[in-house]
């Protein structure tokens, strides 16, 4: 029997942060094998059953990963509290929860990953961990090289030095130009924020990559799952084989 504590099986099947899953188990919520949990418990998912409010939690043979082309004015959140039309909406006929992976606005497009493995989520949004996303970004006017240069040596913003990782104009249009650009932080409308401060603001932006997931050929409101290779490069670069 391979045992862990209650948190990190919670965490990892997607309810949560392992503070909140703490909390979980201090309320009384959590029960394994009928038997109410207290905190430092520790069980093993594969041969005892575990439940959150009566309820059989997932397992890792339950996760589900999803690639969706947002397309613009749909929310990146799992509910709306105004009933507009959320990403999650897309995906029907699946019998798991699933949570979006890296918000876009509403004005912003591309890729958006859903999934319900909690740990996988945290990995990929907490800025520590830095994980590169790429985005296609048309902005008003022409950047200048010194621009260009600016951009990747840093700007302030908030009173903090951001810069974009890679960024190169990819073609030159009536409105103004194609940018492709790389960056590893995660602040929210960074791009957006970026480009306007330096007077070309965006006109539209595109999400292409994240991590080692690509948009690839997608047309807007299309998803699928990822691919068994799809889905070990991202547990590769992140560290989260299930082995560990």
């Amino acid at each position: 029997m391979k045992t862990e504590r209650l948190q990190k099986i919670l965490a990892r099947a997607g309810y949560g942060s392992r503070r909140t899953c703490e909390d979980m188990i201090a309320a009384g919520r959590v029960a394994v094998d009928g038997k109410r949990a207290q905190l430092g418990d520790k069980a093993d998912p594969e041969t005892q059953r575990i439940t959150l409010d009566g309820n059989p939690i997932r397992t890792p043979r339950d996760y589900v990963y999803i690639k969706l082309h947002k397309p613009r004015g749909i929310i990146s959140t799992a509910d709306d509290p105004h009933g507009r039309k959320t990403v999650v909406d897309f995906i029907d006929d699946l019998p798991h929860r699933l949570y979006p992976v890296g918000r876009l606005d509403s004005a912003s497009e591309g890729l958006i990953l859903l999934t319900n493995d909690g740990a996988l989520t945290h990995r990929l949004t907490h800025p520590s961990y830095e994980h590169p996303r790429v985005y296609r970004v048309l902005v008003s006017g022409d950047p200048s090289k010194a621009t260009l240069t600016r951009w990747r040596r840093g700007i302030a913003l908030d009173g903090q030095r951001t810069r974009l990782d890679q960024v190169a104009v990819e073609r030159r249009v009536e409105r103004g130009a194609w940018l492709r650009l790389t960056v590893h932080e995660g602040r929210k409308h960074l791009v957006r924020r970026m480009v306007a401060a330096s007077g070309h603001p965006a006109l539209r932006l595109i999400r292409i990559q994240m991590g080692p997931i690509r948009l690839g050929d997608l047309k807007p409101n299309e998803w699928r799952h990822l691919t068994k290779e799809e889905v070990r490069r991202l547990h590769r670069e992140l560290d989260l084989a299930r082995g560990e």
